[in-house]
């Protein structure tokens, strides 16, 4: 069997000697290339899993990391917040090229676009784009210390760190000079907020990173990809989930190929809606949202050229990465605008 990213002979080995009792594998196929890590789905003889191990190239220092990712998972499981069943961890990069993590397999669909919804109703579009902003609220109410994350993250500093990691990640992956990215970036330190709270942040929330189920009733089944997931500013977190909205008439926003339209949907919040309804459950301030948001914009333009750069060097697997670099500028202008618009 051969499967990009998967040793099956050692995979199936390992998998014997370190969780017998899910059956013995029978076959491993790819779910999602991703512009991130890769997702497979392993079917064994007693039940379905899915593992996730890091991307083929460019993987950048801090980025990608298994066993962060398989920790927090492991230390939400029993809380309020929906993720898969943790099962079992591998860092022996000798089994498969790399630490990779298997979980138990959600029954949900991870929803781009609003054809995906299944038609439900206006009314349960608008359920279920309230409870993204609840599940976002409810991971922000995490007792982290409680909960054995005490030591995940440096809440102190966090937001000035942000943007010392992102500038860094953009050295490192940058395709072209951008004299643009870097004016943003100094506005951005310039605008840091000087009260910034400490909660567990998921690092990229939106509702394609969810698992969801929209019969009979809309429900989010588990929150996934907590790939960049720490301790931070949650504001941070609803900064970038914005980022991801399309509103109707954004032409701008919808030529960015890296989330689908699904905020379109008849129904669903619009973005300064889901923003309330965050505010109303979590009870935060946002009267500093527009920095947050900039800040979101300026985050995902690095990622996507991380992904870009991954793309020139032939190391993405999937399809639909071609057009995916004209989105940066497009984004470092948004962030601008933003602080524009939100500037004292």
């Amino acid at each position: 069997m051969t499967v990009p990213g998967i040793d099956w002979p050692r995979l199936v080995t390992w998998m014997a000697a370190h969780v017998p009792d899910v059956g013995e594998p029978e076959s491993v196929s790819l779910i999602s290339g991703g512009k991130s890590n890769l997702t497979y789905l392993l079917r064994t003889r007693n039940r379905l899993l899915v593992l996730r191990r890091p991307p083929l190239g460019h993987v950048l220092p801090t980025a990608h990391d298994m066993r962060r990712e398989w920790r927090v998972v492991s230390a939400l499981a029993p809380t309020p917040v929906p993720v898969p069943e943790p099962v079992a961890f591998c860092g022996d990069e000798s089994v498969i090229g790399a630490p990779f993590y298997v979980m138990g397999h959600v029954a949900g669909a991870s929803v781009r676009t609003s054809g995906e919804l299944d038609s439900p109703s206006p009314q349960a579009t608008r359920r279920l784009s309230e409870r993204l902003a609840e599940v976002l609220a409810a991971v922000h109410a995490v007792d982290y210390r409680a909960a054995g994350l005490g030591d995940f993250g440096r809440p102190d500093g966090y937001l000035a760190r942000q943007l010392d990691r992102w500038c860094l990640q953009w050295e490192r992956s940058k395709t072209a000079e951008r004299p643009d990215f870097d004016r943003l970036a100094a506005r951005l330190r310039e605008r840091l907020p000087r009260n910034s709270a400490a909660t567990l942040v998921h690092g990229d929330y939106r509702l394609d990173n969810t698992l969801v189920r929209t019969a009979p009733e809309p429900e989010i089944l588990a929150v996934v990809d907590w790939e960049m997931s720490t301790l931070g500013d949650p504001l941070a977190d609803l900064g970038l989930t914005l980022t991801y909205w399309q509103e109707p008439g954004d032409a701008e926003r919808a030529s960015i190929p890296v989330a689908g339209d699904v905020t379109l949907a008849p129904g669903f919040l619009d973005a300064a809606g889901f923003a309330a309804h965050y505010a109303k459950v979590s009870g935060r301030d946002l009267s500093d949202l527009g920095f947050y948001v900039g800040l979101g914009n300026f985050k995902l333009a690095v990622i996507v050229e991380g992904i870009h750069a991954r793309f020139l060097q032939g190391k993405t697997v999937g399809e639909g990465f071609e057009e995916i670099g004209s989105a940066v500028p497009t984004l470092i202008t948004r962030a601008h605008r933003m602080l524009d618009q939100e500037a004292p």
